[in-house]
């Protein structure tokens, strides 16, 4: 039997604006969309809406130039893991649920040449940098806390839900998207980003891919085994690449050449 593969461009109506040139794909008759991320500069870290919440790994705040890029409308379900790897490590099982319990290798050296393979792309991990600007929107940005909004409720699954939600992940894109039409970059899972974990400073980057080695991979996003503060667009987590639970999974990114 041959694998059936579809790839077509498409532009999607969000909110009030039509977000041309954004990318739909479909293995397997699973289907997943890449937003188109615009390039651009921005102000990286701590930045004033952040509050006193910021902590000193989101300091010093630095200027990012960024080239266009692709990046995904969601994180990665578990039915487009399933239907590129054959299996499906999570914990909370359901198709359109995040994937979870993946290791930064696997994602690496596994899921992504096998991805790659079937698409004829070469799709990756955003860097930190790219997570960060489609989190607040990219040049649309209206400058939120979390991604998306101000009140987390309306863009995030997190812990501070007290006696509303049962605590585990949920569908993707049952909260409200961020500018761009980005959906669950605050909360539902953390997301692994290419690159090792390293110290900010003060100097102007473009297209930065962070430290060329370290003992700890990046994490973004927040989760929802996490409290609010730790799902703002700023905040870092960092951990060893051998990490995986289900609190963690990815999404995808594609350059725009």
């Amino acid at each position: 039997m041959k694998l059936k593969i579809f790839i077509f461009v498409t532009a999607i109506a969000i909110g009030t604006g039509l977000y041309a040139q954004n990318l739909t794909f479909t293995v397997k008759d699973v289907t997943f969309t890449m937003i188109k991320v615009k390039g651009g500069t921005f102000m990286m870290g701590a930045t004033n809406e952040q509050g006193t919440l910021a902590h000193e790994g989101e300091k010093p705040v630095h200027k990012v130039t960024l080239s266009d890029y692709y990046i995904g409308e969601t994180e990665v379900t578990q039915e487009l893991w399933e239907a590129v790897m054959g299996n499906n490590p999570s914990n909370f099982k359901n198709p359109q649920n995040p994937v979870e319990r993946v290791y930064y290798d696997d994602i690496v050296n596994e899921f992504f040449p096998e991805l790659n393979r079937l698409t004829g792309k070469h799709f990756s991990l955003p860097t930190e940098a790219e997570w960060e600007f489609a989190a607040r929107g990219g040049n649309k940005s209206k400058g939120y806390k979390y991604s998306g909004s101000n009140k987390i409720n309306d863009v995030a699954w997190y812990h501070d839900d007290y006696n509303v939600y049962i605590y585990e992940t949920h569908p993707v894109k049952s909260k409200q998207p961020n500018e761009l039409g980005i959906y669950d970059m605050s909360g539902n899972v953390n997301e692994w980003c290419y690159g090792w974990y390293g110290d900010y400073n003060n100097t102007p980057k473009v297209d930065p891919k962070g430290p060329s080695k370290g003992s700890y991979r990046v994490i973004r996003g927040g989760s929802w085994i996490d409290y609010s503060r730790y799902c703002r667009v700023s905040y870092r987590f960092s951990t060893t690449p051998d990490d995986h639970n289900d609190a963690t999974g990815f999404r995808l990114r594609l350059g725009a050449k």
